[in-house]
């Protein structure tokens, strides 16, 4: 980075952080090596150079008719690299002097700014000095370097580490720390502190350090672990470092990995403020550090012009090309271990490897994170699921067996069917109510037969939508009494005709009197009392009430009737079996009687038809889950009423509607001569 002017000053500052060199082969000149890694806080120093040399041209009473003007360089944080480039400054070779006849060329450089390190500096300054050319460093420290018999030309503008040894021995023996411990880097910068010390201390200087350990300036783990047990181990509580920030940054690593807590740090100004350790990793094991940090100055103009710099414009090299564009051209390399774990999934760190590098595992079912990095994944609170990405909570889905499905849809269809055709038949009954076909075998018991199968259609629509108490409660006490009201007219029905085939032998006259209208309805009322009792005894003890079941699903919640009480579910059942299989036996017994009187075989047909669904019904009912169980119920109640509901008045329809002829006391009391 070059501007001409009549007084040329050179600069040497880290604008990248390490150097690739070419391959040596002994036959050519070696080439320059190339820089990578571009330092931000080197590029602002460089920037801050420019900006000074631009306000001292600007003011014309410092300098009256001479213009400064500036040479750059790049060290890449090497002191070949460095000490190259001071050489190149001060013997102008990097390019070719043009002299002209009137003696007008490159003017010299007549001082240098730099460099950062105090290792590197004093080598540069051992050099410069024999030319007596100025070296001013901002940021090299060693008080080595105030030695005038050996560094005759430089000069700095921050105070050296005596200044900060100085002021630690003060803060020392104000708090009364007699022990201490001292960690020094292993370069000129730490030797020197450590000399510092030992020569300010002195014999009665009231504190003693501890242990003197050095640390590499490269990363060596085993050496950092070396110098971390020794902390350990020591009782001194206040430890003082002097290193660069990258080191203490390692030695901070092996500190947390090693739990070493209860030590107070006293940081030199190379690590005081540096980004890297102030983080909440750290926070725990240097919250309270004291440290000497250089005093900050306000240059006005400085911040708006260093906002106003880009770099792929203020930097080139010798061909022109961009600097920075050889790495800010394309998008910049990942350099992590393992990249970050999204949300809806957990960081699993890997066996055996450092904590950077982990797996990201997805959360199981029912659980998730919402956030980056999670450790681990939380549980969805009860009625919630977790989303397919396993992000969030969303409310788990839930079952029945609704109106508005299919299989809802067509249940409640065909119940309503059920219920017309019921109505229709009742209608036709009652408009043929004189005929003989209705008025044989006790025309009652055919009317209750017909509203208490239509009650039997309707309460199957207690058992489709969402379930609730009432319908819960409701649903099998009005399902158990419809039925055993409509099997108790059927067995009452059988019980007649076999009364009026004895009635109609000699001496059978009598057996008629027991059954009577009255005894009729008597036996139904009571048959379907005690199925009554048995409800309101199953719904005062154990009520059944609606249930939401997560068993069958994990993301869905099943709502359904409990039942409450088994026993009372199978009481009811087995009363209703109990009156279908004593119709049915009855019924059998009669099926050979004269056709006068073969209503017996229209029953024994349709109580065949109702216990084949019922006991197809229990194994169905156990083994379907949720909403299907309801289902398979609702199927036998409509099963068994239409299997009632045709065979014992489909055949008289026929007569009433479509063969009118035979609906004649002539033509039913003939029937069975004719066949």
């Amino acid at each position: 980075m070059h501007k001409p002017g009549d007084v040329i000053l050179g600069g040497i500052f880290r604008l990248h952080f390490f150097p690739a060199y070419s391959d040596l082969s002994f036959t050519s000149e070696p080439q320059q090596p190339t820089c990578y890694g571009f330092d931000v806080m080197g590029f602002r120093h460089a920037q801050t150079m420019a900006f000074a040399i631009d306000e001292i041209n600007k003011n014309s009473n410092l300098l009256p008719n001479v213009t400064l003007g500036y040479s750059l360089y790049d060290n890449c944080v090497q002191l070949g690299i460095g000490f190259r480039a001071a050489l190149t400054l001060v013997s102008d070779q990097e390019e070719q002097v043009t002299l002209e006849k009137n003696c007008v060329g490159t003017p010299p450089v007549l001082g240098i700014v730099g460099d950062s390190s105090s290792t590197r500096t004093i080598a540069i300054s051992t050099v410069l000095g024999l030319y007596r050319v100025p070296l001013v460093s901002y940021f090299a420290t060693c008080s080595c370097l105030s030695d005038r018999q050996k560094f005759p030309s430089f000069f700095r503008t921050i105070p050296s580490d005596s200044f900060q040894v100085n002021a630690m021995i003060h803060i020392l023996k104000h708090f009364g720390w007699t022990w201490a411990g001292l960690i020094i880097s292993e370069d000129d910068y730490g030797f020197n502190a450590a000399r510092s010390f030992h020569a300010d201390l002195g014999p009665a200087g009231g504190v003693c350090l501890a242990y003197t350990e050095s640390l590499p300036w490269g990363y060596d783990p085993a050496e950092v672990t070396r110098v971390v047990e020794v902390v350990k181990k020591s009782t001194a509580r206040v430890v003082i470092v002097f290193a660069h920030e990258s080191i203490m940054f390692n030695l901070m690593k092996e500190v947390v990995r090693q739990n070493v807590t209860g030590l107070l740090w006293m940081a030199s100004e190379a690590w005081t403020s540096g980004t890297s350790l102030q983080t909440p990793h750290f926070m725990q094991y240097l919250g309270g550090t004291l440290g000497i940090a250089i005093r900050r100055g306000e240059i006005p103009g400085l911040s708006d012009f260093l906002l106003k710099v880009r770099p792929e414009l203020n930097y080139t090299t010798t061909n022109g090309n961009s600097m920075v564009n050889q790495f800010w051209e394309h998008t910049p390399p990942r350099s992590v271990c393992s990249e970050s774990c999204p949300p809806g999934t957990r960081m699993a760190i890997k066996k055996g490897e450092p904590e950077c590098c982990f797996d990201c595992v997805p959360c199981s079912e029912g659980k998730i994170s919402n956030t980056t990095d999670s450790m681990e994944c939380t549980s969805c609170p009860e009625d919630f699921w977790s989303s397919p990405q396993r992000d969030h909570c969303v409310p788990k889905k839930t079952d029945f067996l609704s109106y508005h499905e299919p299989l809802g849809i067509c249940l409640t269809t065909t119940s309503l069917l059920g219920t017309f055709i019921c109505v229709v038949v009742l209608g036709i009954f009652i408009h043929h109510r004189s005929t003989p076909i209705v008025r044989a075998n006790n025309s009652e018991l055919s009317f209750q037969l017909l509203v208490s199968l239509k009650f039997c259609f309707l309460c199957s629509l207690l058992f489709i939508g969402r379930p609730k108490l009432w319908t819960c409660q409701l649903r099998h006490a009005a399902f158990g009494i419809s039925f055993v009201l409509c099997v108790s007219c059927i067995l009452v029905k059988t019980m007649v005709v076999l009364a009026v085939f004895r009635a109609s032998k000699p001496g059978g006259e009598s057996s008629l009197k027991w059954f009577g209208a009255v005894q009729q309805r008597g036996t139904v009322l009571v048959l379907t009392s005690v199925q009554a009792a048995i409800c309101t005894v199953w719904l005062v003890s154990a009520s059944p009430v609606p249930h939401k079941n997560t068993q069958y699903h994990s993301d869905k919640i099943v709502y359904e009737c409990a039942v409450g009480s088994t026993v009372g579910f199978a009481v009811l059942l087995g009363y209703i079996g109990l009156l279908a299989v004593l119709s049915c036996l009855l019924a059998f017994l009669a099926r050979n009687l004269p056709d006068s009187f073969n209503e017996a075989k229209l029953i024994t047909f349709s109580m065949l038809i109702f216990c084949a669904v019922w006991v197809a019904f229990v194994p169905a009912y156990i083994s379907s889950p949720g909403k299907y169980a309801d289902a398979v119920e609702v199927f036998a109640i409509l099963s068994s009423s239409f299997g009632l509901l045709v065979a014992l008045f489909g055949p008289k329809c026929y007569i009433i509607l479509l063969r009118p002829e035979r609906n004649t006391k002539k033509a039913i009391m003939g029937r069975g001569t004719e066949s």
